[in-house]
């Protein structure tokens, strides 16, 4: 792996970061909620009395903030090297690793470990460790 230093932006990072964070802890600060994203959506599926309102509006800021974005900039264009199948096989998983560990890497990962949770620091290194391990099984051992 190598980094692409023309297009390297530590700064950018670290002011998305920080956003994130600040955001975050104003969500728990003023909502008394956790801004973890696969429980704000499952929530959605399974609405509790008040609660659609504020879930929609977070999802709608997510969807919507790309939109705006595009006001200002063009969007990135990402690349994905992997087909249809295996993207869809990857969601799956996603989801029901979100199920299994009782949350995501938003929540467990930004909002859980920000609040000293063990629970949600085995989480993250579970999360983290899967993931390097998938990398190197995929792009070493099997050459993908």
């Amino acid at each position: 792996m190598t980094i692409d230093w023309q297009h390297f932006t530590p700064l950018a990072a670290l002011a998305g970061g920080v956003l994130i964070g600040i955001a975050a802890a104003m969500f728990l600060l003023l909502n008394g909620r956790i801004a973890g994203i696969s429980g704000v959506l499952g929530g959605l599926l399974r609405p509790l009395r008040g609660d659609v309102a504020w879930r929609g509006s977070f999802v709608l800021g997510l969807v919507g903030a790309p939109l705006v974005y595009l006001l200002f900039a063009a969007l990135p264009r990402p690349q994905i090297d992997a087909g249809y199948g295996t993207l869809i096989l990857a969601g799956l998983l996603v989801g029901v690793g979100t199920r299994y560990g009782s949350g995501c890497t938003s929540g467990h990962g930004v909002c859980g470990i920000s609040r000293l949770s063990p629970r949600s620091l085995v989480a993250t290194l579970a999360f983290m460790g899967t993931g390097f391990a998938t990398v190197f099984v995929t792009r070493h051992l099997l050459g993908a």
